[in-house]
């Protein structure tokens, strides 16, 4: 019964009779890994809303400095010159807040298809 509870979600099994101490640091665990939960869940609400933020054009270019290219070859990708590509990369850095790039790599695994932009799909995995 115990390992059918665990593997449904259940954080914690007590059997009776129940030590008082026993239980409240089970209610205590529960509430804290509640309270993380939330608290990443609000961050990546918070990083996802930074990233709707950004247009077509930026989401795309994210995309590509995400996966490693400089920016001449993301220049050369998207038919731009390299400065138009450093103006739109500082521009991503600002909307999304990240402090460098590998915090921005780190945004984008974390928010998921973060550096997809809409429509595009990466055939070179």
């Amino acid at each position: 019964m115990s390992v059918k509870a665990i593997k449904r979600g259940a954080l914690e099994f007590l059997t009776k009779p129940v030590r008082e101490q026993e239980l409240l640091d089970a209610v205590r665990m529960g509430i804290e890994r509640d309270r993380e939960r939330r608290k990443q869940k609000q961050a990546i609400s918070s990083l996802r809303k930074r990233y709707d933020s950004l247009t077509t054009r930026e989401r795309e270019i994210m995309h590509l400095v995400t996966r490693g290219l400089l920016n001449k070859q993301v220049a050369h990708e998207l038919n731009l010159s390299e400065v138009t590509v450093k103006v739109h990369r500082a521009r991503i850095m600002q909307k999304m807040e990240a402090k460098s790039l590998v915090e921005l790599v780190r945004m984008s695994d974390q928010i998921g298809d973060a550096g997809e932009p809409d429509g595009c799909v990466d055939t070179n995995v």
